[in-house]
């Protein structure tokens, strides 16, 4: 008498209508070692304990493994054969299920969820912890998309480059150390936003800025005519090395802090204003003017402010060189300034990076998540005709000039 078939689909469709989690969890084993004993039988043509004719091969034990359900992590023993192999049908779909948990995973850590809360967020879904070492794999198989963002062709020019440093805690043989994240941005001639590079290293020494931005030139980096970030040490060194043809514009809002620092608590506030009448001078000249007048002003009183804002003359007013559109967007690194705060958001959760690699991968994605944005946007950073008017070559005065205005 033939054994009545079982409606596996409209089986387990009744165990998932059950409320108790154990049950479901122990019907479906039941139900998937019965379904595993008869595909066997089928494969080797006996069944268990069988003695036939038609045998190919033997049962040789079994082999555990975890199925994710929705009904949570089951542990399957799978049965061996030999000669020959046998893998369950009812696992396959499980590649499906891998690359899902794999996309969250990958999510999560990319927005700074570490890996201690990954582990906790697959148990919310009902499946088994991961370890440490599990979600690192996982997050691993973002290597080749980052590793391939960081290496690509620079194409076209980009008159103007942001660069700017973070600082995150890594551990290294056994210690925990502080690495420098830099990363650049610039603009091309269409006045589109892009993600040029980033690097870590364990300073910000002048060998560390002028090997990042020799990898830039490599890759393609060209037309650079005006360099922002902050006075970090080494980098005006390398940019004077590397990017030859490039003025460099510090970061205003830095400078300023820089500066507020020499004066008395009391005289911050007044001082800062009076500064600012000197960017808010409606070109170059005028505002070199001006700053010779507030220096002058202040010499008596703050010897060391005044000293400060001759020498950064300058740094401080190379964009008044460039178009009055792009003005508000070059005297300060504030561009990459927000992108560094959300790189900061993220890996604060993680805390302290187990390497540097784990570090690369994080700030990579991230970054590869920021330029796909830019892509896609449907404004320009810059406008095509303010952009049509750096074509012309970059007037910088001569010493004479500057003189005069000062005079």
């Amino acid at each position: 008498m033939a054994k009545p078939r079982i409606d596996l689909t409209a089986f387990v469709g009744k165990l998932l209508e059950e409320q108790d989690g154990d049950v479901l969890r122990e019907g479906i084993r039941v139900l998937s070692q019965a379904l595993m004993e008869s595909e066997v039988a089928g494969l080797i043509g006996a069944e268990r304990y069988e003695r036939t004719d038609q045998r190919t091969a033997l049962r040789n034990g079994t082999r555990t493994r975890t199925w994710d359900t929705r009904v949570g992590t089951i542990e399957l023993a799978i049965p061996k054969v030999r000669p020959g192999t046998y893998f369950p049908s009812l696992l396959q779909p499980r590649r499906r299920a891998e690359q899902a948990l794999l996309g969250v995973v990958q999510e999560a850590y990319v927005h700074g969820v570490s890996t201690r809360k990954v582990d906790d967020l697959v148990k919310a879904l009902g499946l088994d912890g991961m370890s440490k070492s599990e979600v690192s794999r996982i997050c691993g198989e973002l290597d080749p998309l980052v590793e391939a963002f960081r290496a690509r062709p620079i194409t076209g020019e980009h008159p103007y480059v942001w660069l700017d440093a973070t600082y995150h805690k890594v551990r290294i043989d056994g210690r925990v150390v502080s690495q420098a994240t830099v990363v650049a941005i610039g603009v091309t001639r269409d006045g589109d936003r892009q993600i040029l590079g980033s690097d870590v290293g364990a300073s910000e020494d002048r060998s560390f800025w002028t090997g990042f931005l020799r990898s830039l030139v490599k890759r393609g980096l060209a037309g650079v005519r005006l360099v922002i970030s902050d006075a970090h040490a080494g980098l005006t060194q390398a940019i004077k090395t590397v990017l030859s043809g490039a003025a460099w514009q510090r970061c205003r809002v830095h400078f300023m802090r820089n500066l507020l620092a020499l004066v008395p608590q009391s005289l911050r506030e007044p001082v800062a204003a009076i500064v600012r009448t000197i960017f808010a001078q409606p070109d170059h000249a005028s505002a070199l003017s001006q700053l010779q007048k507030v220096a002058d002003g202040l010499r008596k009183r703050l010897p060391a402010a005044a000293t400060l804002l001759e020498d950064a003359a300058e740094d401080i007013l190379a964009h008044k060189h460039f178009p009055d559109e792009h003005r508000r967007q070059l005297h300060s690194t504030n561009p990459l300034e927000r992108l560094n705060k959300e790189i900061k958001r993220r890996s604060n959760v993680v805390g302290v990076f187990p390497n540097v690699r784990a570090l690369v991968r994080l700030v990579g994605t991230i970054l590869v998540e920021q330029d796909d944005e830019w892509t896609v946007a449907e404004r320009r950073y810059f406008s095509a005709e303010s952009m049509a008017r750096l074509t012309a070559p970059l007037e910088v005065p001569s010493m004479q000039e500057l003189l005069m205005a000062i005079a």
